[in-house]
């Protein structure tokens, strides 16, 4: 999704590396989230209801961290991040459902100093959006259904992207790149 609004926008494409934290025996219930630059949020209310210490964590908080720093070289290929300092930037996903990794995404791009943060999504639940509308300065969302139970449930089709996709697509002169591209001559 990024990358064809990259494409319609003829604006430059990176990626902002960011990892849910889930439960030690359901990955997929998310009890926080972290993010490149070092930010790290765990809901300790949410944990202690699902019945984890803070030092059960750690190990999957070790797994997460270890898995955004391969992604970070492994995607980027050596290249640094793009700046966002005084830029407008715009977080996409296919879409948020508890929004942890949302909000340490924006969370992560304020510590930038960006000019503004657009939360860009195809599907969400009506709290968690109206909960990012706070974060962010602003939310675009294609769908907010009230019966709202998982991300997948809204497509088609919802597989995984590959790494090699998203390093084709982050590569400079990929079609997604603004130097790639021809300029409009309107």
């Amino acid at each position: 999704m990024a990358a064809e609004i990259a494409r319609a926008l003829v604006a430059p494409l990176d990626i902002l590396n960011v990892r849910k934290i889930g439960a030690p025996d359901n990955p997929e219930y998310a009890l926080g989230a972290i993010a490149e630059g070092g930010v790290r949020r765990l809901d300790a209310v949410r944990a202690r209801d699902a019945g984890y210490r803070p030092e059960d964590l750690q190990p999957v908080v070790a797994l997460e961290l270890a898995e955004l720093e391969r992604r970070a070289r492994t995607y980027r290929e050596g290249r640094e991040r793009h700046p966002m300092s005084g830029r407008v930037v715009i977080l996409v996903d296919d879409g948020v459902a508890t929004g942890a990794t949302m909000s340490v995404a924006i969370e992560a791009v304020r510590s930038q100093r960006p000019a503004r943060v657009i939360v860009a999504v195809g599907v969400g639940p009506p709290e968690t959006l109206e909960r990012l509308r706070h974060e962010a300065d602003e939310v675009v969302v294609l769908r907010t259904p009230a019966d709202f139970f998982a991300v997948g449930e809204w497509y088609r089709q919802f597989e995984p992207v590959s790494d090699r996709e998203v390093r084709r697509s982050l590569r400079p002169g990929a079609p997604t790149d603004v130097a790639a591209r021809p300029r409009r001559s309107d």
